[in-house]
């Protein structure tokens, strides 16, 4: 079968070289006027004849050195083979290149022999050079590949944010994200919509407050983010509890989880899920308090422990006034004795200035 290839490739071989080295002949011996043998058609057949016989004689040469070099080529390993190709396009693309300059020189022998040399030089050089830097070329893709997917996973890690049902209706992000401090996408799962839209059908009232606030919260997010809000039916039907679903859609999304769940938070850091508290970033943002500082605040009631007040700054935060319960209703100055902070909130124990 390789030996009937063969034949029939210098059969096309002979007829196109017959078709270009011909006619020059025919005018060489001055038979260029008879128009019998200037016919191209009888040209082509003259040179696939003549090729078609030396291809009994060369065929089977041929055909050993066509089965040598396949063996050679599949003992070669493919990234050996794969590189070497592609040094040998690049060299032959430089001799081409090369080949146009020297065309415009005008001299009989260079403008034929070098752009051939060129390409025999620089195409082995290529060859070699692509062959022999496999393992550096091979090892610069990989650590391109692996930081693009570093890139990648990072920027879909900061770009989307899976919201909970207690920062939804905390509805403090709505204000945070007006600001432009929470950049990317929000993401809201369809099992925590429909967990707000219970909580917004529920019979008691406090509830049902509390889930429609939710809802205009998200309206409020989809109508004033300049990026986008993203609801996703993604769930888990082998799951029941929200929290662990969202635990489980982070993972699978490579995205934070925004809260204000202490709980929820725990378990995020227990599952290695990367998560925002909206307390954190609150508390981040309180004035700071150092220990002897003074402040004025009002006591309103009386505290857990016996003789203690408890007082409240502007944001919230509770002051738990030593000895403060005989000064209800009043407004006094104490001084700062200690802070405790915490992911829940901050709490600061002061005591009366004059004591």
């Amino acid at each position: 079968m390789l030996k009937r290839v063969i034949q029939v490739a210098f059969l096309f071989i002979g007829g196109a070289l017959g078709l270009v080295l011909l006619p020059p002949l025919y005018e060489q011996f001055h038979l260029s006027s008879n128009p019998w043998i200037n016919n191209p058609y009888v040209s082509v057949i003259i040179g696939a004849t003549i090729l078609f016989v030396l291809s009994f004689v060369m065929s089977d040469y041929f055909a050993r050195l066509i089965t040598w070099m396949e063996e050679v080529l599949f003992k070669i390993p493919v990234g050996d083979l794969l590189f070497g190709t592609i040094g040998l396009i690049i060299g032959l693309s430089v001799a081409t290149l090369l080949g146009f300059a020297i065309n415009n020189v005008q001299l009989p022998i260079i403008t034929d022999l070098l752009p051939i040399l060129l390409s025999i030089v620089l195409g082995y050089l290529g060859f070699r050079v692509g062959f022999g830097k496999r393992e550096e070329l091979l090892q610069l893709f990989l650590r391109q590949q692996s930081n693009k997917k570093k890139a990648v996973e990072a920027e879909d890690k900061t770009t989307k944010k899976l919201l909970d049902t207690s920062v939804i209706i905390d509805g403090r992000i709505a204000d945070i994200s007006e600001t432009g401090f929470i950049e990317g996408m929000l993401v809201v799962p369809q099992f925590v919509l429909t967990e707000l839209q219970h909580i917004a059908d529920s019979s008691d009232t406090l509830k049902r407050t509390r889930g429609r606030r939710g809802l205009d919260i998200l309206k409020r997010l989809q109508d004033e983010r300049q990026s986008k809000m993203l609801i996703v039916d993604d769930d888990f039907e082998d799951v029941t509890e929200v929290d662990l679903k969202l635990v489980r859609l982070a993972k699978q999304m490579n995205a934070q989880i925004l809260t204000n769940d202490f709980n929820l938070n725990k378990v995020c850091e227990l599952h290695q899920v990367f998560v925002l508290n909206i307390n954190d970033l609150a508390n981040a943002v309180k004035p700071v308090v150092i220990p002897g500082e003074n402040m004025q605040v009002v006591v309103i009631k009386d505290g857990k422990e016996h003789n203690q007040g408890v007082a409240y700054l502007d944001d919230g935060t509770m002051i738990v006034v030593e000895g403060g319960r005989s000064y209800i209703g009043q407004s006094i100055m104490v001084t700062v004795t200690s802070v405790l902070q915490t992911s829940a909130g901050r709490m600061i124990f002061a005591k009366p200035k004059d004591e």
